[in-house]
Formats: structure tokens, C-alpha cells, sequence
């Protein structure tokens, strides 16, 4: 499998970037709440973007790649540890990134940003990963 994972590479630098920032600053500045509001937006392209790609990677274990398309984004990631391509434990990981971003998608405010940058260290980690093994470099 070898899947053109630039753009998600690219938003994982900006992510690493801005959670950087973020960590310099105070909470009380407006600083703080942009760097926040940006981290949560590429959490959220971040996730989206996996597990599309990792459809397309999907795809090669099923008769027709168009079963793979029909997949709910949680499955996508249960086939994925099911085919070996995470563990369990991401996959877990992956769908509680998931549930968080069904959370903030529906709520506003501090809490739930909040809720999300508490995820990030594992989650740029798992993001990683899943590009690595997508892209046929799995270094783990």
C-alpha cells in the first residue's frame, strides 16, 4: 500500500506548530484561543483526512473497494485493526478521537476545547503512525 499522505503530513506540522504555541501561552490571551481554536480545526481535518485515506488503504482487503466506501468512519478503523494495520489500542484511541470530535462538533466553548487539546500528544503520535503505514513505512 502506498497512499500520497501529504496533505495529512502537512497538517500535522501545522498542528505540531500551533500545539507548540499554544503551550507558550497564557490562557488568559487571545493568543491562547487562537492557537486552541487552531490545534481543535486541525484535529478535526486530521481526523477526517485518516480515515479517508485509510478507506482507500481498506479497499485491498475487500472484494470490491466500494465496500470499503460504505464504511462508517468507526469501522473504517475496527478493519484497520482487524487487518493488522494499527493495534487495538490505537483503534480505541481512534475512536475516542472520534467521539471527542462528535462531542465539539455539537458543543461550544472553553470545555470542549479544552477536551480536545488533552488529546493531542497521543493523538499526533497515532497520526503518525497511521501515516506511516499508509504511506508502506511503518516504522513501528
Amino acid at each position: 500500500m502506498n497512499i500520497d499522505t501529504e496533505f495529512l503530513r502537512r497538517c500535522l506540522a501545522t498542528l505540531e506548530h500551533c500545539f507548540k504555541e499554544l503551550k507558550r501561552r497564557d490562557p488568559g490571551e487571545i493568543a491562547y484561543d487562537a492557537y486552541r481554536a487552531a490545534c481543535v480545526k486541525e484535529f478535526e481535518i486530521i481526523l477526517e483526512q485518516s480515515g479517508s485515506l485509510l478507506r482507500k488503504v481498506l479497499g485491498a482487503y475487500f472484494a470490491d473497494n466500494r465496500q470499503a466506501d460504505r464504511l462508517v468512519f468507526k469501522d473504517v478503523f475496527r478493519y484497520a485493526a482487524k487487518h493488522g494495520l494499527i493495534d487495538s489500542e490505537a483503534c480505541e484511541r481512534w475512536l475516542s478521537y472520534r467521539d471527542n470530535r462528535n462531542d465539539t462538533a455539537h458543543g461550544y466553548g472553553a470545555g470542549f476545547a479544552e477536551s480536545t487539546i488533552k488529546l493531542l500528544p497521543d493523538f499526533m503520535a497515532d497520526a503518525k503512525a497511521l501515516a506511516d503505514v499508509m504511506e508502506g513505512t511503518d516504522n513501528g
